[in-house]
């Protein structure tokens, strides 16, 4: 099981969103979805992100907030189990990634983007800042098949 993390960077009243176009065999392609990456051997989540989130973007993170887990389940893939955190204290200048196309959005206006299907169960806790959630997303495909919040089934299409 991979093991990853995400981070939303807020602003202004917008997140940091990176449109996936520029990776090959990218499960993540055309998305929208926040940045962050994969732990390397001996780092801790919180290690990663901010690591991540410097290589992606050129911010450095002050105290990001560790708002949730996913567990990610795609069919077909590897599944995935990523760290999720807020933050809105950054340093820096922003760089061109190398995964995508970096573009500060309206919190509002990230749900018509083309993104999971799963992100619109998470990014609205996000918004309420739910002091902690667990999410379980089951995919096949792009399709979100079931969906287990906090241990309650929320979406079943199996």
């Amino acid at each position: 099981m991979r093991i990853s993390t995400l981070c939303y960077l807020e602003r202004d009243g917008k997140y940091l969103m990176l449109h996936r176009v520029k990776k090959k065999n990218d499960i993540n392609h055309d998305k929208w979805i926040g940045v962050g990456g994969g732990l390397e051997a001996g780092e801790t989540p919180l290690d990663c992100v901010c690591r991540e989130v410097w290589e992606e973007t050129g911010y450095t993170l002050s105290n990001p907030s560790y708002r949730g887990i996913l567990y990610f389940y795609p069919v077909p893939g590897e599944d995935e189990i990523i760290h999720v955190y807020t933050c809105s204290t950054f340093s820096g200048t922003e760089k061109v990634c190398d995964e995508g196309d970096l573009v500060w959005v309206d919190k509002e206006k990230v749900p018509q983007l083309p993104t999971w299907e799963g992100d619109a169960l998470f990014l609205p806790l996000l918004a309420r800042d739910t002091p902690f959630f667990e999410l379980h997303l089951h995919y096949a495909g792009d399709d979100l098949k079931k969906a287990v919040l906090d241990g309650r089934t929320v979406i079943d299409r199996t």
